[in-house]
């Protein structure tokens, strides 16, 4: 690391709080598509159908959601540019052929009704959503680009402004589409059309903040090098959507199977909602990081910030109980019971998670991006290990216990994987 003028927690709220509302922003438009499938005649179906959908278009479309960090480490000047961007399409292209093989082929049938276990009526609701979703790749590809350009140049409300385009033509989608188009499509359409609208969107921003000093062609990545270095980030990724199928699995196959997974639905909202900002300190320490006193400040506001989502997490479980999981959520009183401490336990998800990806980001400036991939290989491989053992007798707590700890040792297994390599490479 540089000498250079160190950072101030002004400046990194500056660049952080922004991306902070586009994780916020992101998980609103999902909930305003569930209110309007809510509101068709078969809600209760559609509902369903667009949530296994869209779960399973999260896992094989997971390749492509490492581009904004791409972007940001790599793109330095018009020949990087154009190596990233060949990665981009070959990524999308993949991900969209593998899911119209899903949409529109037997094997749709056998993901669905076998290894997912859905009935066989929301399987068949299920697939034309892939088979929209199957054109989603490309969009998502480039505003990743985009993103990464952008706040490469720390222009971060920009993708905030782009995210709150995106909810409105959303709901403008949805209310002039709702009469006349049925089932879960009307989801899949509106999704569709939002990305859309919001990456073309990013593209503009994109152009007018440029590429800034370019480098020689020399000092960029050609194809071959960005293909290296993106492989293990996106093999990441997708085994990073491993570790909540793998914990459904487990759970599932417990006697309060049903309450648990319902209970787990719940818990993971709101850890998307309290954590899931945290995974933009990769971002800030990409862009911001120049020296170990840079470093050190970032870890100061991480701290601050990891500590004040922990005190939101435990108030939620406890003194807003009622207010919030009963008023505004509707649960009775016996889910809210279960969940509660639970939910207080994920208090220290924040932290783990906001650790794990302010490492992930030295890594990726680093340029050792493998590191990344077998971390997340130990997450996944610890579970492994664990589901036979949760299986060989009835465990004497609730499935929720089970689960949450899951979570949260997981997290811990890659955030201790990554600060040894951290402290043995003296990052």
């Amino acid at each position: 690391m540089t000498d250079t003028a160190p950072l101030s927690l002004r400046q990194i709220s500056r660049f952080f709080f922004p991306l902070m509302l586009n994780v916020q922003l992101m998980s609103f438009s999902h909930n305003i598509i569930n209110m309007a499938l809510a509101r068709q005649r078969d809600a209760v179906t559609n509902l369903a159908a667009f949530a296994i959908a869209l779960a399973l278009h999260l896992f094989i479309a997971s390749p492509g959601y490492q581009n904004h960090t791409i972007a940001l480490a790599l793109v330095r000047g018009k020949r990087s540019l154009r190596s990233v961007s060949v990665f981009v399409i070959a990524a999308s292209a993949a991900i969209s052929v593998i899911l119209s093989i899903v949409a529109w082929t037997p094997v749709g049938q056998f993901v669905f009704e076998e290894l997912i276990g859905a009935p066989r009526e929301l399987a068949a609701a299920a697939r034309p959503i892939i088979a929209i979703l199957a054109f989603l790749p490309f969009f998502t590809g480039l505003r990743g680009l985009c993103q990464g350009i952008v706040i490469r140049s720390r222009r971060t409300e920009l993708v905030s402004i782009a995210t709150v385009v995106r909810i409105i033509s959303l709901i403008l989608f949805l209310m002039l589409a709702a009469g006349h188009i049925r089932g879960p499509q009307l989801g899949a359409l509106g999704l569709l059309v939002c990305i859309a609208t919001e990456s073309l969107l990013m593209l503009w921003f994109c152009l007018k903040c440029g590429l800034g000093p370019e480098t020689c062609d020399a000092g960029e990545h050609g194809i071959r090098a960005t293909f290296r270095y993106s492989l293990p980030l996106a093999f990441s990724s997708a085994m990073q959507q491993v570790v909540p199928l793998l914990i459904s699995a487990i759970i599932s196959r417990l006697p309060d199977a049903t309450l648990a997974l319902a209970a787990l639905g719940v818990i993971r909202g709101f850890i998307f909602l309290l954590a899931g900002p945290m995974r933009n300190l990769q971002q800030a320490c990409q862009a911001l990081v120049r020296n170990k006193r840079d470093y050190h400040m970032l870890m100061r506001f991480f701290r601050r910030v990891a500590a004040g989502m922990a005190l939101i997490m435990i108030a939620v479980a406890y003194p807003l109980n009622l207010p919030v999981l009963g008023w505004a959520m509707g649960l009775d009183a016996r889910l809210r019971s279960y969940i509660a401490l639970p939910l207080a336990s994920c208090a220290l998800f924040p932290i783990l998670y906001g650790a794990v990806n302010l490492w992930r980001g030295l890594f990726a400036k680093q340029y050792r991006t493998g590191v990344l991939g077998w971390a997340t290989v130990a997450k996944v491989g610890y579970l492994a290990l664990v589901w036979p053992l949760s299986t060989l007798s009835p465990l004497p707590v609730p499935g929720i216990a089970l689960a949450v700890f899951l979570l949260l040792s997981c997290e811990y297994c890659e955030a201790w994987y990554l600060n040894r390599c951290r402290r043995q490479a003296d990052i």
